[in-house]
C-alpha cells in the first residue's frame, strides 16, 4: 500500500496545474490525505484574501486523494463537490485534511476540512467520486519509477 500512496503523491505533483501552486505538499495514507500550502499574495483576490478557487482545489484534492488511497486499479474523478467557506485567510500555511466517508462499488463519498495555521477551520466540503475505466497504471504521473 505504501508504494501506491507514494505513486499517488507523485501523480499529484506531476499535474500541470501544480506549476501555479507553489510549495504545496501532499501526504496520502489509508483513507486520508493531507495537503499543506503556504498562502502567497499571488493567490489573493481584490480584497487581499485567498481566492475561493484555491479553497476548492485544496478541499477537492484532499478528499480525492483520500478516496484514491483505497482505489488501486482505475483512475477516479470528482462527480460533485460542495464547499462552504467559513473565514478568509490572508497569510500563513493552510492545511486540507481529507477523509473517506463512504466506500461503494463505484461511488465514494469523502469530506475535507481546510485549516489556517492557528488550527481554525476556514472551509469544509463534501464530494462524490466515481471510478472510471481508465487503468491507474496507464497514467504517466503514476508510474512506478
Amino acid at each position: 500500500m505504501e508504494a501506491h500512496y507514494q505513486r499517488l503523491e507523485k501523480l499529484y505533483h506531476s499535474a500541470a496545474i501544480q506549476e501555479f501552486i507553489a510549495g504545496s505538499h501532499l501526504t496520502v495514507k489509508h483513507q486520508t490525505a493531507e495537503i499543506t500550502l503556504p498562502v502567497l499574495p499571488v493567490y489573493h483576490h481584490g480584497a487581499n484574501a485567498m481566492h475561493g478557487a484555491l479553497y476548492f482545489k485544496l478541499l477537492d484534492d484532499a478528499a480525492y486523494f483520500a478516496v484514491a488511497s483505497v482505489v488501486q486499479d482505475v483512475f477516479i474523478v470528482t462527480s460533485s463537490f460542495q464547499i462552504n467557506l467559513v473565514r478568509p485567510v490572508t497569510s500563513g500555511t493552510i492545511k486540507a485534511i481529507g477523509k473517506v466517508r463512504t466506500i461503494g462499488k463505484n461511488l465514494f463519498v469523502a469530506q475535507s476540512t481546510l485549516y489556517n495555521d492557528k488550527g481554525k477551520e476556514i472551509a469544509f466540503g463534501t464530494g462524490q467520486f466515481m471510478k472510471t475505466t481508465q487503468p491507474l497504471n496507464s497514467l504517466t504521473g503514476y508510474s512506478e519509477s
